[in-house]
């Protein structure tokens, strides 16, 4: 039974920011090179209602803005300006975001070059300031979109719930391999079909329907609890893979914002995908760790109706984000 109670406080630590995957949308800054250190640059803000978060970004010395334009679109003030920063450009010199570190957001920074590549980073309130690298070669392209799926995982709450219920639901063992690897091949298929543009989905409606998906999972999960296994409990590796594909159109949502390298698309594609799986499958072995660790510590009399506990937390969660993001669709 402890099991039970442990998943239920993993389960509530979302709680506090409940829609940190997908609907505490990142800042978004896009740098387009066009030829002696001029450069095409978007902004984008996200809005708290009418209030555009008060977010500046630090250019180096000497560069100049000019043909500065702002629009508002839904959820977002979108900025777009020329910076012309001479001879030197922006290669091997910093830019910072101001006002980051008192937040607890993200901004996405995009630099594609003139000669096709692209340079991307994640800047957070404890580093707010990145150093522009500059074209590189196809390892540091893989390391990087490794790096960028691995945090992409870790931080999509919704996702992970959806792998914390499948756990819950199989347990350990070859049925958890199986089920696993059906829901990664699955999001492998329509991630790489969305990025490419082969299949394209509105992301809002997708985004619902993930949350959905969590919602079925928790009560599977009641059902199971109650000696009344359901189609996640039969054939969970089917579930896995429906499911799975849906999730795939989310992960394409956050590649298609950072781009793809045109000259490694294959490679980045790959290894963003890799780095997905690579974070999943940290997650569940933390949480399967986590349960034999407590397992060990020898059985603890809680109450019969405390092994309901997670579902219905999982699933208050997810009920929740269901109709946050059908409304704000």
């Amino acid at each position: 039974m402890i099991r039970w109670l442990l998943v239920l406080c993993l389960a509530l630590s979302g709680v506090a920011h409940p829609v940190v995957a997908h609907e505490s949308r990142p800042a978004y800054l896009d740098i387009r090179e066009l030829g002696s250190g001029n450069y095409d640059v978007i902004w984008k803000r996200p809005m708290r209602g009418d209030y555009v978060i008060g977010f500046s970004v630090v250019w180096p010395e000497g560069c100049t803005t000019s043909s500065e334009a702002e629009h508002q679109v839904p959820g977002a003030s979108l900025t777009r300006m020329l910076i012309d920063c001479g001879e030197a450009g922006l290669i091997g010199r910093e830019l910072s975001i101001a006002r980051l570190p008192e937040t607890s957001a993200e901004v996405l920074v995009r630099l594609a070059f003139g000669d096709g590549t692209t340079e991307t980073h994640i800047l957070r309130p404890a580093s707010a300031t990145m150093t522009v690298q500059g074209p590189r070669g196809a390892l540091a392209v893989a390391i990087e979109y490794a790096v960028l799926g691995f945090e992409h995982i870790l931080a999509g709450i919704d996702h992970l719930l959806f792998v914390l219920g499948l756990t819950l639901i199989v347990g350990g063992g070859w049925q958890l391999v199986k089920t696993i690897s059906a829901f990664t091949i699955a999001h492998s298929i329509t991630l790489a079909l969305s990025t490419l543009g082969l299949v394209r989905l509105t992301p809002a409606p997708v985004e619902a329907v993930i949350a959905l998906s969590i919602v079925f999972l928790a009560r599977e999960l009641i059902m199971l609890k109650q000696g009344q296994p359901g189609l996640s409990t039969r054939a969970p590796w089917l579930v896995a893979f429906i499911f799975g594909l849906l999730h795939g159109f989310g992960f394409a949502g956050a590649l298609r914002e950072i781009g793809l390298p045109s000259g490694d698309i294959p490679l980045a594609l790959l290894t963003f995908n890799l780095g997905v799986e690579a974070g999943q499958l940290t997650f569940v072995a933390v949480i399967l760790g986590l349960i034999w660790l407590v397992r060990g510590i020898g059985p603890l009399s809680l109450p019969r109706w405390a092994g309901l506990l997670p579902a219905y937390a999982i699933g208050t969660i997810a009920a929740f984000w269901t109709v946050e993001r059908i409304l704000t669709a």
